[in-house]
C-alpha cells in the first residue's frame, strides 16, 4: 500500500518537535488535506493536540506495548487511504528502551514504517558546532532515514547563515525554519504539555503558526518528500471475531482523558457499544451499562469538582456494589480511592471504592515502561501471564497492591502493583490492549457476563 508519510524528529527532547507537528497539521488542514497522524511511543498528551487541530483521534505507534509487526500493521489499518500520515517523534531520535537500546525509539519506528525522517533541531548557543551534530544522527546508523532538516528558535538571518553551511558540508536539505516566538510555544506541566483544552485561544495559536510555516518552512517540498516513502506491505484482518453485544461507559473530559484510539477502535471492533461520560459534568453514569472504563488524566487538577458532583460518585458507587466490571488506569485509580489530595495537597472525597487515600509524591518514583506479570488468577488474566505497559505518575496510593508484579525492560528493577478484585482491574500501568489481547477479550466477557446476569 502506498502511504505518503512523514516523521518529525528531534536529537533530544525540548527542541520543539510538537510545535513543529502541530504546525505542519495546522497548515494542512487548511490546505484541506485528509490527515492523520501518530506519536510514536505511548504519551497520551501530544496526541491531544493533534486530536484538537485535526478534529479526528490521533493513534500512538510504540513498538514495546506491540510487537514489531502489530505496529505495523495498526498503522497501515489506520492510515488506510489517507492523503498524508505525519508521525511525531519521542525523545531524543534515538533514545530507546533503558537508555542503552533503540528498540521502541522513533528510530526503530522510522525504520520498521519506511518513514522519511525530518529531524527539528534548535541551533542556539551553536554556530558549526550544528553541522557536527547532524553528522552525527546522520552517521550514527546507516539506515537513519534522516532525509530533511527543519531549524526552530531561530532569526531569518541567522537560518540562511545555517541552512548555507549545513547544505555545504552535509548531504541533506534544509526545509525551513521557525522563528522564536513566545506565542508558538505550548507550556509544560508534571505529566507533559498542558492538555489544548487548557490552552487559552488555542486554535488562534495554531492559526498563527500555520501561518508562519507558510512563509518560513518549505511545505510542498516536505509534502513531496512524503509522498517518495515506499511501500508498505501488511496482512488484512478479516476473521476478526465479534463477541455478543455489550455496552460499555468510558469516562471522558478534562479530568480523564487519557486512551489509547486503538483500544477504543479494538472494543468496538468486538462489538462493544461505547458511550463516554463526564464524571465532572454529568449527574449519573449511562444507563444500562455492563461495564465501566476510567481512564488516566488529571483528576487531581479538578479533585473538588469530582468530590462536589455527588450524585456521580453515587451513581457509580451503586454500580460496582453490584458488580460492575471496572477497567481503571492511573487518574481513573486515584478516583476509586477514598480520598485524593490536589496540587496543593488539599484532601477530597473520592468513590471510596478502594479503602485508601491517593497522595502527591515529591518526584517521580516508578515510571516508564514494564511488564506486568499476574501472580494469581483475575478476571483479565491467569497467574503468569504477562502484557507490556507503561507508567508515569507524580501521585501514589497508600494501598499496597500486589496482583501484579512490574519489572522494568533490560532491567533487574520490579516491584508490585495493581488492584484487583472479582470485578475492579486498577492500577497506575497504562494498558495498549494490543500488547495482549487476551487481557481485552476476557475484559468483553466480563461485561457480557454482566449483561447476561442482568437479564437473569
Amino acid at each position: 500500500m502506498k502511504i505518503p508519510r512523514i516523521l518529525f524528529a528531534a536529537p533530544a527532547s525540548g527542541t520543539g518537535k510538537t510545535t513543529i507537528t502541530c504546525g505542519f497539521l495546522a497548515a494542512l488542514k487548511k490546505r484541506q488535506k485528509d490527515i492523520i497522524s501518530f506519536k510514536c511511543g505511548p504519551d497520551y498528551i501530544d496526541p491531544l493536540f493533534h486530536s484538537h487541530i485535526l478534529k479526528v483521534p490521533c493513534y500512538n505507534i510504540d513498538t514495546f506495548l506491540t510487537s514489531e509487526k502489530c505496529a505495523v500493521q495498526l498503522f497501515c489499518q489506520n492510515a488506510f487511504e489517507k492523503q498524508i500520515a505525519v508521525l511525531e517523534g519521542v525523545m531524543g531520535y534515538y533514545d530507546g528502551l533503558a537508555g542503552i537500546s533503540t528498540k521502541a525509539s522513533t528510530y526503530n519506528i522510522a525504520k520498521l514504517t519506511k518513514t522519511p525522517v525530518i529531524l527539528v533541531v534548535q541551533p542556539k548557543g551553536m554556530s558549526l558546532s550544528v553541522v557536527a551534530l547532524l553528522k552525527g544522527f546522520l552517521e550514527y546508523q546507516k539506515d537513519s532515514n534522516i532525509k530533511g532538516i527543519l531549524l526552530n528558535g531561530i532569526s531569518e538571518v541567522l537560518y540562511k547563515k545555517y541552512k548555507e553551511i549545513i547544505e555545504k558540508e552535509l548531504p541533506i536539505k534544509v526545509y525551513g525554519y521557525l522563528p522564536q516566538k513566545q506565542e508558538f510555544s505550548l507550556h509544560s506541566r508534571h505529566l507533559g504539555l498542558v492538555i489544548p483544552s487548557e490552552i487559552e485561544y488555542f486554535q488562534q495559536k495554531m492559526n498563527d503558526l500555520a501561518e508562519q510555516m507558510e512563509k518560513t518552512v518549505n511545505l510542498d517540498a516536505i509534502v513531496s518528500l512524503a509522498e517518495s516513502a515506499e511501500e508498505l506491505y501488511f496482512y488484512t484482518q478479516n476473521n476478526i471475531i465479534e463477541y455478543k453485544k455489550c455496552h460499555i461507559a468510558i469516562a471522558k473530559d478534562n479530568a480523564f482523558c487519557f486512551y489509547y484510539q486503538d483500544n477504543i477502535q479494538y472494543l468496538k471492533q468486538k462489538g462493544c457499544h461505547i458511550t463516554f461520560f463526564s464524571p465532572l459534568e454529568d449527574k449519573t453514569l449511562p444507563q444500562n451499562i455492563d461495564g465501566l472504563m476510567l481512564g488516566g488524566g488529571y483528576p487531581e487538577l479538578y479533585a473538588q469538582t469530582l468530590s462536589q458532583n455527588t450524585s456521580m460518585i453515587k451513581s457509580i458507587q451503586c454500580e460496582i456494589k453490584k458488580g460492575l466490571p471496572v477497567f481503571a488506569e492511573c487518574g481513573g485509580f486515584l478516583y476509586l480511592h477514598e480520598t485524593l489530595q490536589n496540587a496543593q495537597c488539599e484532601k477530597y472525597a473520592m468513590l471510596g471504592i478502594i479503602k485508601a487515600e491517593a497522595y502527591k509524591s515529591e518526584k517521580l518514583k516508578q515510571f516508564g515502561y514494564i511488564t506486568l506479570r499476574a501472580n494469581r488468577d483475575t478476571f483479565l488474566c491467569k497467574k503468569g501471564e504477562c502484557i507490556n505497559a507503561h507508567e508515569f505518575h507524580y501521585w501514589q496510593s497508600t494501598q499496597q497492591q500486589n496482583t501484579f508484579t512490574a519489572k522494568k525492560p533490560l532491567s533487574e528493577i520490579s516491584w508490585d502493583c495493581i488492584y484487583s478484585d472479582d470485578n475492579i482491574f486498577a492500577g497506575f500501568a497504562h494498558i495498549h490492549f494490543y500488547a495482549n489481547t487476551n487481557f481485552a477479550d476476557n475484559w468483553i466477557k466480563k461485561c457480557i457476563q454482566r449483561s447476561e446476569n442482568k437479564k437473569v
